[in-house]
């Protein structure tokens, strides 16, 4: 046999095969994304939920365009802990611990299926009234304390509107417009302390003196003139007085961001929307000697 011969007898090398992509297993991967998205609402439900602010009634310790951590542990669940509330009143709570004086807590009011941010301000058994703007409570009146006005920078979220802030927008040597607001700190029997807002007389500042019922929580807004909390009636979109323990959905913990409101389409505007100096802001209140 010749050397031509072995070189005729070898087979022809095969043309390489295109690899066949793999089918899509849409059934896996629906059960992905469904579980993905489970896990992501029992996290909300249970754990921590974003919030966003979107009025001013927790002014000047929370501005509308803040976004922040609410955690759902700290007093238990109940039927306002899922994320979008479709459960209807249920009495109680699954390890329920009263919230303290001085939180910032989110609740929904017994008519709407929404959530408003409030401080905590009586627990059961506790006598509530204003006077005058003067917290009583217990018929002791809540310290109080003036402080120098705070300026807030006027933006797209902050405009400060004359209406609800009259004679408060100044415009400092830079030529920067800022809302220029009275501030009290406030002390509770315990100790824990923050800073409102009192722009003068108003309707709100006037009320009780009321009794909080067992298991209810009395809520009011640091930005006392413009706070639909249990002072205001359900008709005029507030609380309606001291709030089911239940009502309460969760615990403001900490800021993680702020946009101020002028950002635009353009992604570019995005970046210069972020207020500076907020993210990472602590919302538990500050302890000093509880007052005599």
């Amino acid at each position: 046999m010749t050397a031509i011969d072995l070189t005729e007898e070898q087979p022809a090398p095969e043309a390489p095969q295109e690899a066949k992509a793999p089918a899509v297993n849409w059934l896996h991967e629906v059960k992905s994304i469904v579980l993905l998205i489970l896990a992501v609402l029992a996290f909300h439900s249970f754990v921590a939920k974003p919030f966003y602010i979107p009025s001013e009634s927790m002014m000047p310790v929370l501005l509308t365009g803040d976004r922040l951590v609410v955690s759902k542990y700290p007093y238990g669940w109940s039927y306002v802990s899922p994320s979008f509330h479709p459960l209807p009143f249920l009495k109680g709570r699954v390890l329920g611990r009263l919230p303290e004086r001085g939180d910032i807590v989110i609740v929904s009011p017994q008519n709407r299926r929404e959530d408003y941010i409030k401080r905590v301000i009586g627990l059961p058994g506790d006598i509530v009234e204003v006077r005058g703007g003067q917290v009583i409570l217990n018929g002791v009146a809540v310290k109080q304390k003036m402080l120098k006005p705070l300026r807030i920078p006027v933006d797209g979220n902050a405009p400060c509107p004359p209406l609800q802030f009259p004679g408060a927008l100044v415009t400092d040597k830079d030529g920067r417009a800022y809302c220029e607001l009275p501030v009290r700190q406030e002390i509770l029997p315990n100790g824990k302390t923050y800073v409102t807002i009192d722009m003068g007389p108003s309707a709100l500042d006037w009320y009780g003196p009321v009794r909080v019922q067992p298991d209810h929580v009395f809520l009011m807004g640091d930005n006392r003139d413009n706070s639909a909390d249990s002072r205001a009636p359900l008709e005029e979109n507030g609380l309606g007085g001291p709030v089911p323990f239940e009502a309460i959905g969760g615990r403001a913990e900490f800021i993680t961001f702020s946009l101020d409101g002028d950002a635009g389409w353009n992604p570019l505007t995005w970046i210069h929307a972020f207020r500076s100096g907020r993210a990472g802001n602590s919302l538990r209140p500050q302890s000093v000697t509880a007052p005599e």
